[in-house]
């Protein structure tokens, strides 16, 4: 199949004009778009409208904002928020909505698969765009680094969709774990039962794309290859080309949490002790089956190092000595093994308890934690208000998470036994095949 040749208005726009957005008065305050001078609302603006982008959609809709433009690049996929939101302007090439709508446009809202995260959220940031993008944030570490800088370079407001990180689990799980009242943690393990689509497996064969789905847009920056419905629009989570697995896809939702109130900040070691495969030269083509994964933090802010393991697929978090007898460990979800207390909680920071025998001794610390409107509420009032940071996941939070999840990420993909040293200055892992899969390449015509 042949690249659809481009117009000539939007080989400018991906070439010049990008480029030369960022030279824009984008260090002298927020760009607000023409619908907030006009009614007080923010225009903002779909890349992505079926599928999650439903509930994307629906949580900025009840902030009372204007959903002003949508784009898909499958129509039949997207027909249901289109009819929903009829206002909306209506595009397929997230570019041309761009490029069309960029002076009346505030902010963008970025629900595609994860291969196309980076290059619609820099074009998004170059045109001094607030942005927020699903989770994880983006395909590999390298891509995630660039987001951060060009964000700081535009001075908008950010926010990745790990809603979880507003919930008021979360904010309980930081008061129990920093008040000391479980006492020192040095083990967290995580679980997803993810995946709920195949992993360990082959490409699909070839079909014919269908008449509402542009493939080759849907593709993007990733290499040119066949459509099968064995991909799009779902089960694209389990190939290395477009998703980053059930690591990928829950470790936002799971591993956000310990990292957040233990302040973990990155790891220093990353060992794989199992990546399931069972079909050869699927290697090349989608994630291991079931995966248990290591991660070494170091010693910080007045505690001691951390280990953290990962465990999805077929794998579970062992039952530590001291459970109570009427508790289960998670099947999505954390447990916390403190110096008095061991604390689990569920997908999002769901329902955090004290699950040990002593559990009745446990004393729940006082109210520390500011709570939080909500996660889109959040990423809205930063933007009115003119502050990044009361958006509590914006990139300063959500690039070093998406960092640990695609290190894992990695580690499984070169298989058990894989062992990686992090330095995060010079984006090193002491393997020279992993450090290739730290820096991203891109399909002819479309970069950073």
């Amino acid at each position: 199949m042949q690249n659809q040749p481009l117009s000539t208005s939007r080989r400018r726009f991906l070439g010049t004009a990008l480029g030369s957005a960022a030279s824009l008065n984008l260090l002298s305050g927020f760009v607000k778009g023409q619908g907030t001078a006009a009614n007080g609302k923010l225009n903002l603006a779909f890349i992505g409208a079926g599928g999650r982008a439903g509930g994307n959609l629906e949580g900025c809709a009840a902030t009372g904002q204007t959903i002003y433009a949508l784009c898909d690049v499958d129509k039949a996929r997207a027909a249901g928020a289109f009819q929903k939101y009829p206002e909306a302007k209506v595009y397929t090439d997230w570019r041309e909505m761009l490029e069309t709508e960029g002076d009346k446009i505030d902010a963008v809202v970025i629900s595609t698969p994860d291969h196309l995260h980076a290059v619609s959220t820099m074009a998004a940031l170059k045109m001094g765009k607030h942005v927020y993008v699903e989770k994880p944030l983006t395909l590999t570490i390298s891509e995630a680094r660039a987001l951060h800088e060009a964000a700081k370079l535009a001075g908008v407001c950010t926010q990745m969709g790990n809603t979880g990180h507003a919930n008021e689990g979360a904010r309980l799980t930081n008061e129990a774990i920093r008040s000391g009242a479980i006492g020192e943690v040095g083990q967290v393990f995580c679980r997803t039962n993810r995946p709920i689509w195949p992993q360990d497996l082959v490409r699909p064969a070839a079909e014919e794309v269908p008449g509402t789905l542009d493939w080759d847009l849907w593709l993007g920056p990733a290499p040119e290859k066949p459509y099968s419905s064995q991909i799009a629009p779902f089960k694209w989570r389990g190939f290395i080309d477009y998703g980053t697995g059930a690591l990928g896809d829950m470790g936002a939702h799971i591993i956000d949490h310990p990292v957040w109130a233990l302040n973990l900040g990155l790891p220093t070691k990353v060992w794989v002790e199992k990546a399931d495969r069972a079909v050869p030269g699927a290697e090349k083509d989608s994630h291991p089956s079931s995966c248990i994964i290591h991660y070494e933090f170091p010693a910080a802010d007045g505690r001691g190092p951390v280990k953290l393991t990962w465990f999805d697929g077929k794998y579970t978090i062992p039952r530590p000595d001291g459970m109570r007898a009427d508790q289960q460990v998670p099947e999505n979800g954390c447990l916390y093994l403190g110096g008095k207390h061991q604390l689990m909680h569920g997908s999002h920071g769901g329902n955090p308890m004290v699950i040990d025998a002593k559990h009745e001794s446990y004393i729940a610390p006082p109210q520390t934690e500011e709570r939080s409107p909500g996660h889109y509420a959040e990423w809205i009032e930063a933007i009115q208000k003119g502050d990044p940071s009361r958006a509590k996941s914006n990139f300063d939070v959500a690039v070093p998470l998406t960092e640990i999840l695609l290190l894992g990420v990695i580690g499984s993909l070169l298989g058990e036994g894989t062992e990686l040293t992090w330095n995060p200055e010079t984006l090193s892992t002491g393997n020279p095949e992993a450090d290739k899969l730290v820096k991203h390449s891109y399909r002819e015509g479309w970069s950073l």
